[in-house]
């Protein structure tokens, strides 16, 4: 009985041990994040005098909300007709083709060097699609934006001008929201996507860190992405793959804060689930992929290789919150028969900091878009813990992806289904793309709320009440997310 207790606890001890480190790496990224910001100075660019050739790719499949209002979008982006073409990367099978078709046929028509390939073959679906552009286009720079984008007028004109540094292979810019507000789901992307496209994506370029390239919403220098490889279709994330070969190579990136790209987000919990999915399972792809290369380089810094590791290693946060959370009860049990034990959970009460640093990330993001600092807080205060216990009910969801991407078990890109929502307009429930099935995974996810329900109960009968805000977080969030597939599946 006693290996089984030594077990319980050292699992559990590693498991909060890495996110203990993790939260300090968060941490480290808010200061450097605050720091940079301190000491920036707004210093005006000069103009774009030259227009160099640009490609823009649109990969698209299926899409037959949105399609035509990127391609829209995109013909209105202020840059010279002879130095632009549009490839609209079209994997479509259904009657999303014949729209773009007829879309691009008007463009074509008005003057634009817009050109529709369509790929009968699916090979390498995102990847493939957008190699194969790559290899016939024009452009001494891509820019790729995604179907659900809608890009600015001057996204190239504000870009371009930072490929005046040679070594820069790549420009990132920001994700806005177009439907922030349309739901409570939508609400809390929002507030998770900020923290990334603030504190991280800011402080890890602030300190020289590797940052990613967010699958859209940036510009390529051509020759970066060929001398690391070119696009490669063996993880779920292309993006976060080409990234790492990319910077490793000793090209630079440039994240742009101050340049916003607006952009659909998932208002149906199962089309965020397919998004989490794909990315928290390529995160995993790609730590199996290049952590060994980054570790080894001797042209990495050792603090750059400890930010890459629990950079593409974020993901198995999930697999930590989802044991933790399973052996929390019995360690309550073994608290309060075993005393001998109790030094153990005294110093393990230390790892509590992760919440604590966390919060301070989250409180950084929310505060950057809120001059009225008291609003910011409240805001903070009201949306962070719900945040927080929500994704903590995905966990059993992305832990298994997670797991499948470590043990290289493969699965097609599966892409995230579209509505065209603006703002509070629009319906989804009739979105033709949206699955009704209800996943057997939800019914353990209602059954794990149950769980901590009562291990709510347990805490109360044993008078331990240290991870009973634990157990309520994850209670809540596996309740709504059970709640909610089952909700939205039904329409």
């Amino acid at each position: 009985m006693l290996i089984l207790v030594w077990t319980i606890i050292i699992i559990y001890g590693v498991l909060i041990l890495f996110i203990f480190l993790y939260s300090l790496t968060q941490l480290a990224l808010t200061l450097r994040y605050r720091k940079s910001k301190r000491n920036t100075r707004q210093v005006e660019l000069p103009a774009l005098v030259e227009f160099p050739m640009v490609t823009i790719q649109l990969p698209i499949f299926n899409e037959q909300y949105v399609s035509e209002r990127l391609i829209d979008a995109t013909a209105k982006i202020d840059y010279p007709k002879d130095k632009l073409e549009i490839q609209v990367l079209d994997d479509s099978t259904d009657e999303t083709f014949e729209l773009i078709a007829n879309k691009v046929g008007a463009l074509q028509q008005e003057g634009f060097n817009i050109k529709h390939i369509h790929r009968v073959i699916r090979q390498g679906f995102k990847a493939g699609a957008l190699g194969e552009g790559l290899a016939i286009c024009e452009g001494e720079f891509v820019a790729i934006f995604d179907a659900d984008f809608i890009p600015a007028k001057n996204f190239l004109m504000d870009s371009l001008i930072h490929f005046t540094n040679k070594k820069i292979g790549l420009v990132q810019t920001k994700w806005l929201h177009l439907n922030k507000n349309y739901n409570f789901l939508t609400r809390l992307q929002a507030f998770g996507l900020d923290a990334h496209f603030t504190v991280e994506q800011g402080g890890r370029n602030a300190a020289g860190h590797f940052i990613n390239f967010n699958g859209t919403a940036g510009v390529w220098r051509k020759q970066c992405i060929n001398e690391a490889g070119g696009w490669e279709s063996d993880t779920l994330t292309e993006d976060l793959d080409l990234s790492y070969r990319a910077q490793l190579k000793g090209w630079e990136f440039k994240y742009l804060e101050g340049i916003g790209s607006p952009a659909e987000l998932p208002a149906a919990m199962n089309a965020l689930k397919t998004q989490q999915y794909r990315w928290n399972k390529g995160a995993a792809e790609c730590a199996v992929k290049n952590l060994d290369k980054v570790i080894k380089s001797k042209d990495v810094s050792n603090s750059s290789k400890v930010h890459a590791i629990f950079h593409l290693m974020n993901s198995f946060v999930f697999v930590c919150i989802l044991l933790t959370g399973l052996l929390s009860v019995p360690l309550m049990y073994i608290k309060s028969v075993y005393f001998e034990f109790e030094y153990l959970f005294q110093i393990a009460a230390v790892f509590s900091l992760s919440f604590v640093f966390l919060a301070f990330f989250y409180w950084t993001s929310t505060a950057m878009n809120y001059e009225n600092k008291k609003t910011g807080f409240l805001k903070f205060l009201s949306s962070f813990p719900i945040f927080l216990s929500v994704y903590m009910g995905l966990s059993l969801h992305n832990a298994i992806a997670v797991c499948e991407g470590y043990a290289g078990k493969k699965s097609p890109f599966v892409r995230t289904p579209k509505f065209n929502l603006v703002k509070n307009d629009g319906v989804w429930k009739n979105n033709k793309y949206i699955s009704r099935k209800i996943n057997p995974l939800t019914y353990v996810e209602l059954l794990l709320s149950i769980y901590f329900i009562a291990a709510i109960g347990i805490g109360i009968y044993l008078g331990d009440s240290g991870l009973m805000p634990f157990h309520i977080m994850l209670a809540f969030g596996f309740g709504v997310i059970g709640l909610f597939s089952v909700k939205h599946a039904k329409g």
